[in-house]
């Protein structure tokens, strides 16, 4: 019997962070909804008249 409740506790102390760790807390230390992760920004290519590759801010660059 003293087994079994050894077993218990360490699944309940196992299991406990895994169910919090979606969890996000505010100023107070109380559990909020968590913000939307923020999407990365796209990554800003120009290709030159010839087709390479060029800085966007060059003349004649255009977006691809």
């Amino acid at each position: 019997m003293i087994r079994f409740a050894f077993a218990l506790a360490a699944v309940a102390m196992v299991a406990t962070p895994s169910m919090a760790a979606n969890r996000c807390r505010g100023a107070k230390g109380q559990f909020i909804k968590c913000p939307p992760p923020k999407a990365a920004p796209a990554a800003k290519k120009c290709r030159d008249a010839k087709g390479k590759f060029a800085k966007c801010g060059t003349p004649g660059a255009k977006p691809a």
